[in-house]
């Protein structure tokens, strides 16, 4: 159902974007979990000074239809691309450009990168309180954080998704030459290593096409042309640069440049590992173009093993490389949000038809975030997004990139590469290897931590990190290395430097096995296996052997243990994300050698690896129906997908792991019946979760977004959600609809099409039964027309009641009454007193805005384990003083923080209330815009009123319901009442309803 927090103004929902900020280092570590009472305490410095990006409300030059005077519309016709060139673009480019300057004047900061195509905004470095003054200027949509994202890093994937062979894919659309043949990948990523042989053609020459090779890409002076399967143009360059000329394109990498300017900025040379152009400095990137868009039929050898040939997804698709991810000394790769914007912009002006996006942040981007507003705008351009959902499983809400309008991706195994251990006892275990090409032993068997020389930790021994090992010890043995902390392969390296014969991995916890490239032959086990082998291993005499060519026969595909899961908290869990499972574990394809230990080709495992899949997989379908929109291509693929595996075997039904399940290529094509949606549907869906997106566009319950799948985060006794289908082909569809614990009628639910195209609309009515609160039911939806399956999942979450979040009441003693809807026969109240915080002082004057200016007080406070809600108090000393008030949560780096509730902005009074309140560390952040005349400063008491684990021991709060029977879904008035209130400061009481939702009653 939709969110029930208040409708927030344009400056709150914008100054909320503030997620995921990238603190500063220097603010204190995280304190040990405090009482409910213990006082907040002042943050020296300004955290929230940093890199914005600032959005503006004037739509971009490809979304632009018209409407101000004099400026003619930029939107451009479906299936061609906006021309930058006209007239009417650089005219409206100009406005845009004014009205950025104007917004960066009125705070007096110069502006460091413009968007314009995809995004109308810019980058800038703003103080906490330059960011509360901007949003009240008039045109601004919304400032977020700078965001540094990172790469996430049968036993052929290609032939898995039977996409070769005779009977494949491939063959059905007129063999691989022609698989995606007229259509452009757009990579975002970490670069290409155009030598690659995955990347092997002819070069661009500058002949136009012939009739009989249409979308032969060609040069007309700098810029790449090609026409394409759509019947637009695609425009590039090969941007030239460090190490990279304009030769190193070639009619498959016919595009390639570089956006790096914010991430350079702060990057020192001194701590960078990457070249100043498209090269890929990492292999993340090479390895996810090649994945996508790869020559079929590519010859994978790797230190002397011959793995055979490997294939792109799409291998005659094109690619075109946009390089926003970099290579720092540590060897990981990351970048910047306003480089990654300014790739997408880029793309769009150039035309790809699908963008790969193997990237994510470290916490989940808000559907306003500014990155997710840039694919808004690309995919209601005709742009397929293909987005990683992050490797952080197997917990829950931990996914990133799930708006609609992208594609989130979960990583699913594939048949593994194995071998055995056998110990000297006879017991067998099997695990993931590629490197044990022969039988190794029996030799002696040790753990690493009993083999470690004199200078070592035990511990960093175990972990087999450089330098621990003592080659006297170790020489000819097979080493027990334990999981985590280096790298797998840094492992083996050490076991080989010092004279190790063969290394066993074992995972300390139940984890994923992964099949590296090894420096010793290798075999990686899970526990209960690794277990037992790391006992054995501790034995005076023991051996082992490793040999090739073994199965465990593990049931696949299944989601990867590193899949990140939902529910995904953006959207209140009325958006089901992952949207669909690809293969991603133990994924060969092209690498950069440089970076990756002189291989061309390695095994990567990741979301970043399932995410090329269904990018090469929407370039095959764009080949057979180019003019089709993404959501159309996307709703084919879920609702032809199909379950994925437990570890028994069994069909999987965790939607929140798999999304709809296993993409199925071969079913993909004919899914009788799509789910449709554009532009107009994603902003009704941002303002029904309470995001003003300053078009005036009507707000919708976000489980009626018309997607192919049916999410209710919150169900109070029932909810009608409603859908409307396009057939492929005609037929008549007869629906039936299973979720358990539910009562799910369809009506109608029969629908009949006389031809392809028709549309027809349906509503599903979910009612509680027998389901829990709190327990999410999982089931499906399907329309079957004879062998045709349109198959949508559906996963429901009753909740026993909600209310309000907040309500008011006054004085010591009273009484207030308020409306709340049970969701099932049975009401429960909560209540555990009144609870109340430390006042802590504080002064800001609004008179200095600068980076060690007064204008912003912070102030760090703890909720404790067991916390459950917190309201928060600015009480100016002059009742007539206005100041501004949030609060973030930092993540567990201590690093970072994240926006909860909602934001008080300019209020004589600013209060935060937040009835569901995770344990953690949590920033308060007040601000001061604006002093009353006659005034330098505002002085103030700040307050958080934790609702701890324990009831209050202030005065009685208590709550009833004014009737004594209830109705699911039917509101009852309930009446909260108090005494013995302290007086003088703000007193908070606490009413649950057996689940995340309260009310909190705000007292004096």
């Amino acid at each position: 159902m939709a969110s029930t927090t208040p409708r927030r103004s344009a400056v709150l929902s914008v100054l909320a974007l503030i997620a995921a900020a990238a603190l500063p280092t220097s603010l204190p570590e995280a304190a040990a979990a405090a009482s409910s009472t213990e006082a907040p305490k002042p943050v020296a410095g300004h955290p929230l000074d940093g890199r914005y990006v600032v959005t503006l409300t004037d739509r971009p030059l490809v979304a632009y239809k018209g409407g101000l005077k004099g400026l003619a519309a930029t939107a451009p016709p479906k299936n061609t691309r906006v021309d930058l060139g006209t007239t009417a673009a650089r005219e409206y480019r100009s406005h845009l450009t004014q009205k950025q300057n104007a917004a960066a004047a009125s705070v007096g900061v110069a502006i460091k990168q413009r968007f314009a195509v995809a995004t109308n905004g810019f980058s800038a470095h703003l103080t906490g309180a330059q960011v509360a003054q901007l949003m009240a200027e008039p045109g601004v949509l919304s400032v977020a954080r700078e965001q540094t994202y990172h790469t996430l890093d049968d036993r052929n994937s290609t032939d898995f998704l039977h996409l070769s062979g005779k009977d494949g894919l491939w063959e059905s659309l007129g063999g691989a030459a022609k698989a995606g043949r007229g259509v452009v990948i757009g990579d975002i990523d970490t670069g290409i290593w155009p030598e690659s042989a995955s990347f092997a053609a002819p070069a661009l020459g500058t002949a136009k096409p012939t009739a009989d090779n249409p979308y032969r890409p060609y040069r007309s002076g700098t810029t790449t042309v090609m026409r394409k399967a759509d019947g637009g143009t695609f425009t590039g360059t090969c941007q030239t640069g460090e190490a990279f000329t304009a030769d190193d394109c070639n009619s498959k990498i016919i595009s390639a440049r570089y956006f790096g300017e914010e991430w350079l900025s702060f990057t020192p040379p001194a701590e960078r590992a990457d070249y100043i152009s498209a090269r890929d400095g990492n292999g993340h990137g090479t390895h996810t173009a090649s994945t996508a868009a790869g020559d079929q039929g590519t010859h994978a050898v790797i230190a002397g093993r011959d793995f055979g040939n490997i294939s792109g997804v799409a291998p005659a698709a094109s690619i075109a490389v946009y390089k926003a991810l970099w290579t720092n000394a540590a060897g990981e790769g990351s970048g910047a949000s306003a480089d990654i914007i300014a790739a997408i912009d880029q793309a769009v002006a150039d035309g790809v038809d699908v963008i790969n996006y193997s990237v994510g942040g470290t916490v989940e981007s808000s559907a306003d975030n500014p990155v997710q507003n840039a694919f808004r705008t690309a995919a209601a351009a005709g742009i397929f997004i293909a987005t990683a959902g992050g490797n952080s499983g197997p917990e829950a809400n931990t996914l990133d990139n799930t708006a609609p309008w992208t594609t989130t991706v979960a990583a699913g195994t594939i048949k593994p590469y194995e071998a055995a251990v056998r110990l000297g006892d006879g017991r067998t275990f099997v695990g993931a290897s590629t490197s044990v090409t022969a039988a190794v032993g029996p030799e002696p068997l040790a753990l690493a931590a009993d083999l470690k020389v004199t200078a070592a930790s035990a511990d960093d021994a175990a972990l087999c990190k450089s330098g621990t090992l003592d080659p006297a010890l170790v020489k000819g043995r097979i080493v027990v290395c334990d999981r985590g902390v280096n790298a797998r392969t840094d492992k083996s390296a050490e076991v080989a430097r010092a004279g190790g014969v063969g290394m066993i991995l074992v995972n300390v916890s139940d984890m994923e096995t992964d099949a590296d490239l090894h420096s010793v032959p290798t075999v990686h086990l899970n526990v209960p296996d690794s277990s037992t082998v790391r006992a054995y291993a501790a034995t005076s005499g023991a051996t082992a052997s490793l040999q090739p060519d073994a199965s465990s026969g593990a049931p696949y595909p299944q989601v990867a243990g590193f899949s990140s899961r939902g529910p995904a908290l953006a959207s209140h869990g009325d958006l089901l994300k992952p949207d669909i499972t690809a293969p991603g574990v133990g994924i060969l394809a092209a690498v950069a050698p440089p970076a990756n230990r002189g291989h061309d080709f390695d095994f990567l495992s990741g979301t970043s690896m399932a995410t090329p899949h269904i990018a090469g997989l929407a370039a095959l379908y764009l080949s057979q129906h180019p003019t089709w929109s993404p959501m159309a291509v996307k709703s084919a693929m879920m609702t032809t997908a199909t379950a994925t595996r437990t570890n028994t075997g069994a069909a999987s039904t965790d939607a929140y792991a798999q999304g709809a399940g296993e993409v199925d290529p071969s079913a993909m094509l004919n899914p009788g019946l799509v789910y449709n949606s554009a532009e107009h549907d994603w902003l009704g869906y941002l303002e029904g979760l309470g995001i003003d997106t300053g078009t005036g566009t009507a707000a919708v319950d976000p489980s009626d977004l018309n997607y192919p799948s049916i999410a209710i985060g919150s169900l109070v006794g029932s909810q009608t959600v409603t859908r409307t289908v396009t057939a492929t082909v005609p037929g008549t569809y007869h629906a039936r609809a299973d979720v358990p614990g539910m009562r799910a009628v369809v009506r109608p639910s029969t629908l009949h099409f006389s031809k392809a195209g028709q549309t027809a609309t349906f509503t599903v009515k979910l009612t509680l039964t027998t389901g829990l609160s709190g327990h999410t039911a999982t089931g499906s939806l399907v329309w079957r027309s004879g062998s045709t399956e349109v198959r949508s999942p559906v996963v429901v979450t009753p909740w026993s009641a909600v209310g309000p979040k907040s309500v008011t009441g006054t004085g010591p003693s009273g009484r207030t009454t308020f409306s709340v809807t049970p969701g099932a026969k049975r009401l429960t109240l909560r209540t555990g007193g009144l609870y109340t915080g430390t006042p802590v002082r504080g002064t800001v004057s609004a008179a200095d805005y600068s980076a060690n200016g007064t204008s912003e007080q912070n102030f760090d406070f703890t909720v404790p384990q067991g916390g459950k809600a917190g309201q928060f108090f600015v009480t100016p000393d002059n009742p007539d003083a206005t100041l501004c008030l949030f609060i973030a949560r930092y993540a567990d780096d201590g690093k970072s923080a994240a926006i909860v509730g909602d934001v008080a902005v300019m209020e004589n009074r600013p209060v935060v209330s937040e009835p569901d309140l995770p344990p953690g560390r949590y920033l308060a952040a007040v601000i001061d815009l604006e002093d009353l005349p006659g005034t330098k400063s505002t002085s103030f008491a700040f307050q958080a009123n934790v609702v701890g684990p324990h009831d209050s021991t202030v005065g009685t709060f208590r709550a009833v319901a004014t009737t004594p029977t209830v109705m699911p879904g039917k509101p009852v008035d309930v009446t909260a009442s108090w005494s013995g209130a302290p007086s003088g400061q703000p007193v908070t009481g606490y009413v649950g309803y057996g689940n995340q939702a309260a009310t909190l009653v705000d007292v004096g």
